[in-house]
């Protein structure tokens, strides 16, 4: 039997892509912590229900153009076809189910680890999948447990709300966003 493909899934609602994404996944492939990385384009998070996001597909095309070169990096719309709001672990189910010949690895950031038992089913994912955390300025992570590790790769701080507030000031955003996806 060969061993499985170890994917990370790297999800956000991506509004939009920056720069701080793709060095996300650099450091997790360059790292050797997976052999590819699937970039979840999620239409709708559960915490940000309220949020008014750019059409799925047009966000979905902004990151395909933006790993198009990279190599081992995909742009994923796995995620419009399941119900909404999209549920991490209702989504690792599936896509488990649905690529059984991949080791699936959860990507987040350290905003999102220190909620993470608010999560819906965190101790599923915690039981059945790796985690990788991103740091973010502003939260510390003192100690996870065995199957979570913290990735090793310089603090970006960049956010797609500062990005979006920048584009509303008529800021230039040249430097914080991949060339394909510039305004």
């Amino acid at each position: 039997m060969s061993k499985p493909i170890r994917t990370a899934l790297f999800g956000g609602t991506f509004n939009p892509l920056h720069n701080g994404h793709l060095a996300i996944v650099r450091s997790v492939l360059e790292q050797g912590l997976a052999d590819e990385v699937w970039m979840l384009i999620t239409p709708c998070n559960p915490w940000k229900k309220d949020q008014d996001l750019p059409d799925d597909r047009l966000r979905y095309d902004m990151v395909a153009r933006a790993v198009k070169d990279m190599e081992h990096v995909s742009a994923s719309d796995y995620e419009f076809n399941l119900p909404k709001p999209s549920y991490t672990a209702n989504t690792l189910r599936h896509i488990s189910a649905d690529y059984p010949e991949r080791e699936f690895i959860l990507t987040i950031g350290a905003d999102n680890w220190v909620k993470f038992s608010n999560w819906r089913e965190s101790d599923y994912i915690l039981s059945n999948y790796r985690i990788i955390v991103y740091p973010r300025k502003g939260y510390q992570i003192d100690s996870v447990p065995e199957n979570v590790l913290i990735l090793d790769c310089p603090l970006v701080d960049i956010s797609s709300t500062q990005i979006r507030q920048m584009i509303k000031n008529g800021e230039p955003i040249d430097e914080l966003v991949p060339e394909h996806n510039r305004v």
